[in-house]
């Protein structure tokens, strides 16, 4: 009997909603249970940004039953455990605050606490980081978490495919986001795989 498959999602206090809406709409495609929290300033930006006042309102109604919603102050959720099973954790948008925690080994609440499960576990941790410019503080905290083993992964889209649409920018990121996690995803056409 296979093992259910698991990922953890999380969405942390940047701007970019928009991909977490997209993340949230292709990750029932490959995983059985979507652990998901958000920060209470990712609510805020998600009512600024898309106009949704709930984190269910970003979920893909035909696939509620995939979703488990977890307080993102709740240490002893499941993902907070290295015995629990699952596959990793990607934080799409993830603010430079939740990176800095990461760096640091301060596990103050649910993202920061699997994150740092996920590195001593060795699983996938993607980080969908969504700031401009960098500072070096920011510089040195993500080489500290990829010398660490995550992958840091900016929200900048290519143009090799021909955008026509912030959509399709938005499915560009979210498309090298589920690759990231292993994830044999063709959201969109990678460079010379257009037949």
């Amino acid at each position: 009997m296979d093992k259910p498959k698991r990922v953890m999602a999380a969405i942390s206090g940047a701007s970019g909603a928009v991909y977490a809406r997209r993340l949230l709409e292709a990750l029932p495609s490959f995983y059985d249970t979507i652990y998901l929290t958000a920060s209470d300033n990712a609510l805020g930006i998600i009512k600024d940004e898309l106009g949704v006042d709930t984190l269910a309102d970003l979920m893909p109604h035909a696939h509620l039953h995939k979703f488990s919603m977890l307080n993102y102050t709740d240490l002893s959720a499941p993902t907070a455990s290295g015995s629990h099973d699952y596959d990793g954790l990607i934080v799409i948008p993830c603010s430079m605050g939740v990176v800095g925690r990461i760096a640091a080994g301060v596990s103050s609440d649910l993202v920061t606490r699997a994150a740092d499960v996920c590195l001593k576990e060795r699983r996938k941790l993607v980080l969908v980081v969504r700031e401009t410019p960098l500072s070096l503080v920011h510089l040195r905290n993500l080489t500290a978490l990829t010398e660490a083993g995550a992958i840091v992964m900016p929200a900048a889209p290519a143009f090799y495919h021909d955008p026509k649409s912030i959509d399709d920018l938005v499915d560009f990121v979210v498309d090298r986001a589920l690759r990231a996690l292993g994830l044999n995803t063709h959201i969109i056409y990678g460079w010379g795989e257009r037949s």
